[in-house]
């Protein structure tokens, strides 16, 4: 991992106009994550072997990483509709940068402590990667103000990713977007009950430095077409004025390439902590 101090001189020069005042959390706010980790695994498509997946990674979850007093939260995303079908996510989220680093380390300990002994250890983390590909890539993402927390969900939900790209406008500022973005995210998706959680985030470290993501938690497929059609009422209701309604349009899109993409997850609940 990189230091501390290096991180902040990146998040600088990726963000651009971005800046840490804007994204970092406000002061009277409930606390939450400042940055969202995201391995992007695959499925081992060879593996036939009997051992459960969930089983595998409760034990996991249970014996380390919900005794991680360094990780804020985690959980497993499966496919849905994406392009990729033997791909799944894993999440975890943390209070600052340094975190990061001491996550690692305390998860070191914490296994060490769960499996004392050194073959059973090994045993178990084979088995465990047995149901991976060598292939995984990772992100980092800084979350922004304006969340809408899911709470603590009792089954399986619907987790659907959108993620734009920044645009950089030179005559763009950090005022102006933020404005536009908390007026549509209040007024919009604050306001839209089929939205059960919901969390922008943008980048931090990895491979695409102008990406912005949006992830919303929704309780089933069905849901999808529900959340936009009240979106689209939310927002005719607020910007009921067409003449204004498409200036703050031209005035938002500027920030933005217009290219997105969209990805459906399943959040697996026994695994989220």
């Amino acid at each position: 991992m990189k230091t501390t101090s290096k991180v902040s001189i990146a998040l600088v020069a990726l963000l651009l106009f971005f800046n840490l005042s804007i994204i970092a959390q406000e002061d009277d706010a409930p606390k939450r994550p400042m940055y969202v980790a995201i391995t992007t695994m695959h499925w081992n498509m060879d593996y036939d072997g009997d051992d459960d997946w969930i089983a595998t990674e409760k034990e996991y979850k249970e014996k380390v990483t919900s005794k991680n007093e360094y990780i804020m939260g985690s959980g497993f995303y499966t496919h849905r509709y994406t392009a990729d079908n033997t791909e799944l996510m894993y999440v975890q989220t943390y209070a600052s940068w340094e975190d990061i680093d001491k996550a690692a380390n305390r998860n070191s300990e914490l296994e060490k402590e769960a499996w004392s002994n050194e073959a059973e250890r090994k045993a178990f983390f084979e088995k465990q990667a047995n149901f991976y590909s060598n292939q995984h890539s990772d992100e980092i993402y800084i979350t922004m103000a304006g969340g809408k927390p899911a709470g603590k969900m009792d089954k399986d939900v619907i987790v659907y990713m959108q993620k734009r790209h920044f645009a950089f406008p030179k005559d763009g500022s950090n005022e102006e977007f933020e404005a536009g973005r908390m007026e549509y995210t209040e007024n919009v998706i604050h306001k839209n009950e089929v939205i059960k959680g919901y969390y922008p985030m943008a980048h931090a470290y990895g491979a695409d430095r102008t990406e912005f993501v949006e992830v919303f938690v929704l309780e089933s497929t069905d849901d999808l077409d529900d959340m936009a059609e009240r979106n689209n009422e939310l927002y005719m209701a607020h910007w009921s004025d067409e003449a204004k309604r498409k200036e703050d349009g031209k005035k938002m899109g500027k920030y933005f390439t217009g290219v997105h993409g969209d990805y459906i997850y399943t959040s697996v609940n026994e695994l989220n902590n």
